[in-house]
């Protein structure tokens, strides 16, 4: 089962509890009257539900409605009041309000009646200050979207801030979501949907805190519009029918940290978001707006955007890939040949696009792109040669979950190729100049993932689970001048790590990735000597030696000695007694140091650690710390192997305790002692 089907397990199981709950007890009125501010209000106890807050929402609230308008449809009309109480200043962030609006065309959402107060206890009475209309600012984003921003005035620590408006929208698909928890704790937070019976949408609901839902009224309802005559008179008419209002109420909301290893906190917040799935008015058949797989993927590959240009013969190509494929042998020799000139000739300008910029011949032509315009064009280039590719849709890790039940292109934000070559399935990114051929980066790894062909579309699992980074770091120490020792380390990256080596090195040289490695020694160890290679072949593993002189202390009896020098956990991952959500590390691990060492000049060994291994979770993984003195050297093994990457909430606390264990035996360290 994926991680992401048991969100949503754990959503049903949850929901099923909420809604039992809320059928023996009422949910009860939001506690605050917006708009006024009483000396009173600035008594409201947030410290009991997070004493180390530095702000926290008070109330916060909104809903949404449907009207009638003047282009003969609806208009979703949202609004929202929001309270918070500024209480240390390093909550000043939560005073700066940004809004997004969706743009299309001629047609923008808009913002009406924003009025922004600050409220401040000033000799037991309430002093108001007014946000004033030229403080507030409007950025574009993109070309679908623009922010409206602005920060509250005189602000203090003890403030209460309190905005409200009304955004009004055209854009039915755009039912404005909402998102429960956030940075800082809140009180309450509630919202209203009044939903008319010939619009259907899917309710998707996010997070793992037990949410109060509840159907307020039905009602019967006319909506007035006019339809527009043009030279002739406007016409006027109604319609009418059912309308149901649903509320949702959380209560006593902790903050959402986020702890290491999330992909992003996003996947766990406690929201509910909405996706348009039809029309249904009387007397005209359905209409069916969400659509499904087949035909979203006819959508995009018919889209100028996207798929448009890989149908066309594109023979424009036919003198470039004569040049580029001269030599290959089969399909595969020509794939990876044309995937590596991609790879090597073109820029990436941004990652993150579920679209093209431009047509690829421009992108061609220009020698640059985002990762949408490369790795299409690498599509192309492939079918040209009639080589078996598609383009795939997926989700970074950082842009959260695609939804596996629903053709919800708003979740996908990224593009690669997938190209089938001697019975084998790979997987192409030409965005990035350390990456190898069949190989995508750790951000593609999120799970679920289409595969578009407008024949037999399909999905693919991006599993975490499936990667493992393997490391190798091989240390030998032997006896130098003086009474020194001289360590040869050698070590084998993973191809993650190797992909960050190759972009780190190429971004800032190989001195400042020196100096990197020096910083991680003490200050009696001098790191000199580094070489790197098939640093420029990321086909090849990455190979990193250096030379590290150690000199003991001469004035001291003792020397004691970390047998992993610079390598090994020097902390605990995993600092949060407790954690809600899944651990989700970007691949599984196996890590393994081997150290062989001889005795220092003039020192026997008087201490070293015990030999020890752990299990993890029975058959997870393991910590295996060997270590063993001969007559005149010391040799020792430390490997860690987990065999999975995600971990669920449960697993957390062994999780924690597995590492804990880690480092304290990684940091023990050898006793060697002046011969008398």
């Amino acid at each position: 089962m994926t991680i992401q089907n048991r969100c949503l397990l754990a959503f049903l199981v949850l929901f099923l509890f909420s809604s039992a709950v809320q059928a023996q007890e009422k949910i009860g009125k939001i506690p605050v009257k917006f708009g006024k501010v009483t000396p009173e209000d600035f008594n409201v106890n947030v410290e009991s539900l997070d004493s180390s807050a530095d702000a926290a929402v008070i109330a916060d609230f909104g809903t949404t409605s449907f009207e009638g308008d003047s282009r003969g449809w609806f208009t979703l009309l949202f609004k929202r009041s929001k309270r918070i109480k500024i209480i240390k200043r390093a909550g000043f962030d939560a005073a700066t309000v940004s809004i997004p609006l969706y743009v299309s065309g001629n047609s923008i959402e808009k913002i009406e009646g924003l009025r922004a107060v600050t409220y401040n206890l000033e000799n037991g009475k309430v002093v108001e200050t007014r946000l004033e209309d030229k403080s507030i600012f409007t950025d574009k984003l993109s070309k679908h979207f623009v922010v409206k921003k602005f920060t509250f005035p005189a602000l203090k620590e003890g403030s209460i801030i309190e905005f409200t408006y009304t955004q009004s929208s055209p854009f039915l698909f755009n039912l404005q979501p909402w998102t429960f928890q956030g940075k800082y704790p809140c009180l309450w937070s509630e919202y209203q949907v009044e939903m008319p019976a010939f619009f259907e949408y899917v309710t998707l609901t996010h997070g793992f805190l037990p949410m109060n839902s509840s159907i307020m009224d039905t009602r019967h309802t006319n909506f007035n519009m006019i339809l527009p005559g043009g030279a002739e008179r406007d016409e006027r008419f109604t319609y009418d029918d059912d309308v149901v209002t649903r509320r949702w109420v959380i209560r006593s909301i902790p903050a959402m940290k986020e702890e290491p290893f999330t992909t992003t906190i996003d996947n766990y917040l406690s929201r509910i978001e909405f996706q348009l799935r039809s029309y249904n008015f009387r007397n005209v058949p359905s209409k069916d707006i969400m659509g499904n797989w087949y035909s979203a993927s006819e959508s995009l590959l018919k889209d100028e955007d996207f798929g448009a240009d890989l149908a066309k013969s594109n023979s424009w190509l036919d003198d470039s890939l004569r040049a580029i494929t001269k030599g290959a042998g089969d399909n595969r020799q020509k794939a990876e040949k044309i995937y590596d000139w991609v790879r090597d000739n073109f820029t990436c300008t941004s990652h993150g696009s579920l679209y093209t910029s431009n047509p690829i011949r421009t992108t061609f032509k220009n020698r640059n792109g985002n990762e949408a315009d490369l790795n299409l064009l690498l599509t192309a280039m492939l079918h040209h040669e009639k080589i078996n590719a598609d383009p795939v849709i997926l989700s970074t890790r950082d842009n959260g979950f695609a939804s596996e039940i629903y053709p919800l292109m708003t979740r996908f934000n990224y593009v690669v190729t997938r190209v089938r070559v001697d019975s084998s399935r790979l997987y192409l990114d030409a965005s990035e100049p350390w990456l190898a051929f069949g190989k995508l980066p750790q951000r593609c790894y999120n799970g679920y993932s289409r595969v578009i062909n407008e024949e037999r579309p399909s999905y693919t699992i991006l599993d975490p689970d499936s990667l493992t980074e393997t490391k190798i770091t091989l240390t030998f120490i032997s006896r130098g001048g003086k009474g020194g020792l001289v360590a040869h380390v050698q070590s084998t990256p993973g191809f993650n790590e190797a992909c960050v080596v190759r972009e780190k090195v190429r971004a800032d040289g190989e001195q400042a990735f020196m100096k990197k490695i020096q910083t991680s020694y003490s200050s009696e160890m001098a790191p000199s000597n580094l070489e790197i290679d098939s640093l420029k072949q990321p086909e090849q593993p990455l190979q990193i030696a250096y030379d590290v002189n150690i000199t003991p202390d001469a004035g001291s009896e003792l020397f004691y000695f970390n047998p992993l020098l610079a390598e090994g956990y020097k902390e605990n991952p995993f600092k949060a007694a407790e954690r809600k959500y899944p651990v989700e590390m970007p691949f599984s691990m196996d890590e393994m140091y081997s150290l062989t060492m001889e005795i220092p000049e003039g020192y026997t060994v008087d201490e070293i650690p015990k030999s020890a291994k752990v299990v993890f979770n029975d058959t997870e993984g393991y910590f295996e710390y060997l270590i063993v003195k001969g007559a005149d050297n010391v040799q020792m093994r430390s490997r860690i192997k987990l065999k999975k990457a995600t971990f669920k909430p449960e697993d957390y606390s062994s999780l924690r305790d597995f590492f804990a264990y880690i480092v304290k035996k990684q940091s023990e360290q050898i006793v060697f002692k002046k011969k008398k």
